[in-house]
């Protein structure tokens, strides 16, 4: 098949179907006959490989620049469809979404502004607006789709450093009785509120000296609010690492003490995260109990729900209850919706709030397109140009339902739970914590082996196992010490599977732990 016109358009579009239906063939083959979710090989062996390529010589024919990628890509890539993959948050992909994938690409929309996109900005809105209805933000809320996860905690907590610094009176501390997680009948929470108010630096003071703002955050939570934290330019004590409990879980005590030491300290509490699935262990910090100690303390209260968001169509929408108080939240379809790379979204519950990234371009959206109601979406976004990644949720939805996404959830949840108490039942293992949503993080850890050699033991199995391609699992570090961590988001996974793979590296670990455990016994 030779390759003889670059660009897709009324005349080459047979020869874009016949490359197209090419390259699904390819992978297609290579779905349904990989045997293991990755072949081991090293880094250095395939980046010898890539580099050997020269990019300055095409070769012009597209069966053969398939061929090459079969060897420099196919060959090699980490299949997330395996149901021996079992590390990340990383889910087969649903084939409805697939189809919107071709079909984005190929049309290429850009969903900054509505003279780019047209329909595809509605249906991007639309989305927003079910999601939001799912997490009961109101019918003021309004969001955007992004990158991922990171981005949407980034754009959350630049909104949530900007109406910090317009408030005009100081943050209130907790009550006693909202410390201990317990909601006080409204007169006395005013009455507490009121005692306690004293005055805040001016909205230019607060901005002129960001080392004054606080973020408050799980110590369990994801590493991007710190990440974003520095990107927003605050200091360096920025953000506070709140304790958790044995579960994992966000202490609504601790974050009392915090927000009632940042009041007498002059500080001013910008907004507290808390995390509705978090990576590690998938623990739901207590969103109500959080909810009433960032209302009293006037802080804005961001849900970071990037993994635990698939609850919204689960028959376990309860454990997220309490999110409908968040000032914004964080969702990524690319994780528990099973949709590809990437497809998020942020979403607040006062659109007024997005104009904090509001910035008009003559060129692109100018004021007047606002006055006229024009729908431009870089209107609430940090990107400007976009891909319509909706596309790929909106024909999952219409074609799957919500429901059957859901299911899909709920199975990789009861998965969890079987393979707790498989680890929990297996004297070779320690469990950190019985599981919330889909993930278990446990230890090799047979008895009378010194903590640093089980340390060495449980890195050196992951990496064999790996190496070997027979499964993957992840490693974390749980108070100083290694860990492993299944992060299961493949429905087709079994206990079988799991029951293997933990066989699997209780024999890498115990061949590096050799003569040790030989006395150890």
């Amino acid at each position: 098949m030779t390759f003889t016109s670059p660009l897709l358009d009324a005349h080459t579009a047979e020869l874009y179907r016949s490359l197209v239906t090419a390259g699904v063939g390819r992978v297609a083959d290579r779905i349904a006959s990989v045997d293991r979710p990755f072949t081991g090989i090293a880094p250095d062996r395939l980046a010898e490989e890539v580099a050997a390529v020269d990019l300055d010589r095409p070769l012009g024919d597209a069966t053969a620049a398939l061929d090459e990628l079969e060897h420099l890509y196919l060959r090699d890539a980490v299949y997330f469809h395996h149901p021996r993959y079992l590390a990340h948050l990383n889910c087969p992909v649903a084939i409805p979404a697939l189809l919107g994938e071709a079909v984005l690409s190929a049309v290429n929309s850009s969903l900054d502004t509505w003279d780019q996109s047209a329909g595809g900005t509605l249906i991007e809105r639309r989305l927003i607006e079910w999601t939001a209805q799912r997490l009961g933000l109101g019918p003021a809320a309004d969001g955007v789709f992004t990158s991922g996860g990171t981005q949407s905690n980034l754009q959350a907590l630049l909104l949530a450093r900007e109406e910090a610094c317009a408030r005009t009176a100081l943050p209130l501390p907790a009550p006693e009785e909202a410390r201990a997680g317990t909601a006080l009948p409204l007169p006395a929470r005013e009455e507490a509120r009121a005692e306690a108010a004293r005055p805040l630096p001016a909205p230019e003071e607060a901005c002129a000296d960001p080392a004054r703002l606080r973020v408050f955050a799980s110590a369990c939570g994801h590493f991007s609010v710190v990440k974003a934290a520095r990107l927003l330019g605050l200091g360096e004590d920025a953000v506070v690492a709140v304790p958790c409990d044995r579960d994992r879980r966000m202490r609504p005590s601790a974050l009392a003490r915090e927000l009632d030491r940042c009041r007498r300290q002059g500080l001013v509490p910008m907004a507290v995260v808390a995390t509705a699935g978090t990576t590690d262990f998938g623990s739901i910090d207590p969103l109500p109990e959080i909810a009433e100690l960032c209302a009293a303390a006037g802080a804005w209260l961001h849900v970071d729900a990037a993994y635990g968001c698939g609850l919204l169509v689960s028959r376990r929408r309860h454990l997220l209850d309490g999110i409908e108080r968040a000032d914004s939240v964080t969702v990524d379809y690319h994780k528990s919706f099973f949709q590809p790379v990437s497809s998020s979204a942020v979403l607040v519950r006062d659109r007024a709030a997005l104009r904090h990234v509001t910035y008009h371009a003559d060129y692109l959206n100018p004021a007047r397109s606002a006055a006229r109601g024009i729908p431009n979406q870089v209107d609430k976004s940090l990107q400007t140009t976009r891909r319509f990644d909706a596309l790929k949720l909106w024909l999952t939805l219409r074609m799957m339902g919500a429901g059957g996404v859901g299911e899909l959830f709920d199975a990789v949840i009861d998965l969890a739970a079987e393979a707790w108490a498989l680890l929990n039942a297996d004297a070779r293992f320690e469990v950190v914590v019985r599981p919330r949503l889909s993930t278990v993080v446990f230890r090799y850890a047979p008895p009378g082996v010194s903590a640093g050699a089980l340390d060495r033991a449980n890195l050196h199995a992951a990496a064999a196992l790996s190496a070997s391609g027979a499964a993957a699992v992840a490693t974390t570090v749980v108070d100083g010490r290694h860990h492993l961590k299944f992060t299961l988001l493949n429905p087709r996974t079994t206990t079988g599977d799991i029951a293997a793979v933990l066989d699997l590296l209780a024999g890498h670990a115990r061949a590096y732990l050799g003569d040790d455990l030989a006395h150890a016994s």
